[in-house]
């Protein structure tokens, strides 16, 4: 004996064909979402990390040999005349390290750069230091073999001295704090445009709320990462501004485009952030290490370049910072753009909708009302 009520309205059951596309469709998304992520990553490769070398022309040549022989294309060698001139173009992060040839030869690091460069320089320092002191010793063999020393003679142990330029602070020797902020950095611009879209009505609200975030955002995370844990460096106001408009770039975007086509605008925005710009941002690694063109490309997005600008304001000031703060605010200038077109868009329709709902008479006298009357 049934018990239901035959007053409830029966729910028809999805269609075979929808269901089974539904979670093909569900798994499809999976799969992108874990090779966005993944794919940086597994295809990583070191190539043309850019360095400097310095010393006798001899020796240079014999060093850039020796590298190409090693790992061709894994180093894009820069030459230049001294120390200072590689110490220069390290703390502009025109190159990432360099290598010192002469009587006291020396290999120079910038950790900030991130570990993966700092290994690879340090792995260079010990080869060098293998091959120093090989040729050290064949050339006194060679001397005894010859008569110009006596025998017994010892060849002079070379140490190769690795110094780095621009280190971490000590807070984050090993750079896991500022490589971890890159992503809630992404996860905060993407919530905050979601919320106000949703809960925030009113296209000069929204820019309002959106503003508003920006800046308690930028003041919020810069005194966490900088007054707190002490893993930003520099001067406190520029991070939080740098901070802030990388939030507000993602926000105001997100918020645009939902102003603009409605709630796929959300997905527009999301999927570009986290899907696309995210995973190119090279926040983990190298941009070189990426497969061309990708890295560059990932610089201009908002994760790209706030990583970048982030990492040069605390550690290489003396970096130029122009193209990312570029980067920004052209994502900024985007999303008001879309609010601030969304806001007339809306005007329009609602005032379409009111002139379609009216009845033929009422539609007659705004009409009338609307015709010049003689004064």
């Amino acid at each position: 004996m049934s018990t239901s009520d035959p007053r409830t309205p029966r729910i028809p059951h999805t269609p075979w064909g929808r269901a089974i596309a539904l979670a093909v469709g569900a798994a499809a998304i999976v799969a992108v979402v874990l090779l966005a992520f993944v794919w940086p990553t597994i295809t990583s490769t070191v190539k043309d990390v850019p360095i400097a070398v310095a010393g006798p022309s001899a020796q240079v040549t014999a060093v850039e040999a020796s590298l190409d022989k090693a790992a061709s294309g894994a180093f894009d060698v820069t030459r230049v005349d001294s120390r200072a001139a590689a110490v220069d173009l390290i703390k502009t992060r025109d190159v990432y390290g360099a290598i010192i040839l002469g009587e006291k030869p020396e290999v120079l690091t910038a950790s900030a750069n991130g570990v993966a460069v700092s290994q690879i320089l340090d792995q260079i320092a010990g080869q060098l230091q293998t091959q120093a002191n090989a040729q050290a010793a064949a050339a006194v063999q060679q001397a005894i073999a010859a008569g110009r020393a006596p025998a017994g003679t010892v060849a002079p142990t070379i140490t190769v001295t690795v110094t780095d330029v621009v280190p971490l602070a000590s807070t984050d020797a090993r750079g896991l704090g500022l490589t971890a902020a890159s992503f809630p950095l992404v996860l905060g611009g993407l919530l905050g445009g979601i919320l106000i879209s949703i809960l925030v009505a009113g296209s000069w609200r929204r820019l309002a709320a959106v503003t508003t975030y920006a800046v308690a955002g930028g003041l919020g995370i810069v005194g966490i990462m900088q007054g707190w844990f002490g893993i930003l460096q520099g001067n406190f106001w520029i991070n939080a501004l740098a901070v802030g408009l990388a939030m507000f770039a993602t926000a105001s975007f997100i918020v645009g485009m939902n102003a603009l086509i409605g709630r796929a605008g959300i997905a527009v925005g999301g999927v570009l952030t986290m899907l696309v710009g995210n995973p190119l941002s090279a926040a983990t690694q190298p941009l070189q290490f990426m497969v061309a063109p990708w890295g560059a490309i990932g610089q201009w997005f908002v994760p790209g370049a706030s990583a970048t600008l982030v990492r040069d304001l605390s550690y290489f000031p003396d970096a130029d910072t122009l193209f990312p703060w570029l980067v920004l605010l052209a994502w900024s200038a985007v999303g008001v753009v879309g609010m601030i077109a969304g806001h007339f868009r809306n005007q329009v329709v609602v005032e379409a909708a009111v002139e379609e709902s009216l009845p033929a008479s009422a539609a007659t006298e705004d009409a009338a009302d609307r015709i010049p009357q003689p004064a």
